[in-house]
């Protein structure tokens, strides 16, 4: 289809117009975390690195870092293997209530945050209390895994579908197994799919809050729970805004790089199953 001169035009400002919406914040949060007044002024009349040093050093940032990367871990292998394991089950079989159970898996990221919350914490009071299980990161590993499994089931489950089982079949034609087959064929064909799934995952793990909030018990704090919990309170505006750049610049590459390997993984296996 040829665009007119205008319509280019004019798609190309309300193109420029969404990025700015969404961008803008995002450079002012990384402009003030170099800003060296102590209160939000706008245009920054100086700049310093000290609040980067500042948030490097500090032991809350410290501590919570490292159990957001504990619980987004924990949270990413569960989802991996719970996710690949129904996708494939959806892809390749026939079952009895297979329509519904795909809908119940995607279910969990469309519901809000507060009420997916609730239900665990009701939940984990109900079941795990009882049983000598308290709140912890346990609870907190469990309750992003159920949100986490939905981008490793669509990743994996578009893959599948989009490659066909044409070559699974020729290779047991060939006379491949089960586990050869999926070694030599099915694997490769997900691998990168698997990947970008598993960066999607750890970066949404990484950065829920609300279900945090209700599945957390005393003693755990995430990197999200310790920004929000600080960000009301006297002199720390500006540490985080440094920390808040810090993760925006850690979390470009995963993101970009889940998002090229889902594009050329899925584009590599379509030109194989095409050829003769």
């Amino acid at each position: 289809m040829t665009l007119t001169r205008t319509t280019r035009i004019v798609l190309g400002v309300i193109a420029a117009a969404v990025l700015v919406f969404i961008y803008f914040p995002l450079v002012v949060v990384l402009v003030n975390s170099f800003n060296a007044s102590k209160v939000f002024s706008w245009p920054p009349t100086s700049w310093t690195t000290e609040w980067w040093t500042k948030a490097a050093t500090n032991e809350g940032v410290r501590s919570a870092l490292l159990t957001s990367i504990k619980a987004a871990t924990g949270a990413t292998i569960i989802a991996l293997v719970l996710g690949a394991m129904i996708a494939f089950a959806v892809a390749r079989y026939d079952f009895f209530g297979k329509q519904p159970i795909s809908f119940l898996v995607i279910l969990p990221i469309a519901l809000p945050g507060i009420v997916t919350g609730i239900a665990l914490n009701s939940s984990f009071n109900t079941v795990l209390v009882p049983m000598g299980i308290s709140f912890g990161l346990l609870t907190v590993i469990l309750g992003h895994a159920t949100f986490c499994i939905v981008v490793v089931f669509n990743n994996i489950l578009a893959r599948l579908r989009r490659t066909g089982s044409s070559l699974e079949e020729a290779a047991m034609d060939l006379g491949a197994g089960p586990w050869q087959t999926f070694r030599d064929v099915t694997f490769p064909a997900v691998r990168s799919a698997l990947v970008a799934g598993a960066l999607l995952a750890f970066a949404l793990s990484f950065d829920e809050i609300v279900v945090t909030t209700f599945t957390s018990g005393p003693g755990i704090e995430t990197l999200p729970q310790w920004i929000f919990n600080n960000l009301f309170r006297p002199n720390q505006g500006p540490i985080i805004n440094a920390v808040a750049a810090a993760l925006l610049v850690a979390f470009i590459a995963p993101v970009y790089l889940a998002l090229r390997m889902s594009e050329s993984g899925g584009s590599r296996m379509h030109q194989v199953g095409a050829e003769p």
